[in-house]
């Protein structure tokens, strides 16, 4: 069974109610997980704006999936990313290279509407289910 890790620009389109990635993520539900990294940006941007009802209605979300966590596994494949993409004058945001670390130690293809910063990174599967 393939397995999905969703940037957290995806969950915010689908917390924004996006109906066609709607659709795509319950047709998912059981493969799809997110990043400790992407569960700390929607809870803290949604937490500076009080938008309480949006909170209560990702940690449902999240009782559904799975949240991967950071390990050593997914730091050294993050070094090892960084390292490529600032040798070659490509360098993104860290908070997308420790996303993409975890998704590549958990052999999990990446969903993202930001396709252009993470195909830059070898070996990582990519795919936008916004479109």
């Amino acid at each position: 069974m393939r397995k999905y890790l969703l940037d957290t620009n995806i969950i915010s389109y689908y917390l924004k109610g996006n109906e066609g990635l709607k659709e795509k993520i319950s047709d998912n539900i059981d493969s799809l997980a997110i990043s400790i990294i992407s569960y700390y940006e929607i809870i803290s941007g949604l937490q500076s704006i009080n938008a309480n009802k949006r909170i209560t209605e990702f940690e449902k979300f999240c009782e559904l999936i799975d949240v991967v966590n950071l390990d050593r596994a997914s730091i050294l494949a993050s070094c090892q990313i960084y390292s490529d993409l600032k040798k070659s004058g490509n360098l993104i945001d860290d908070i997308d290279i420790l996303i993409a670390g975890i998704a590549l130690s958990n052999n999990l293809i990446m969903i993202t509407d930001n396709t252009d910063h993470f195909k830059r990174i070898s070996g990582l599967k990519v795919e936008n289910w916004k479109n």
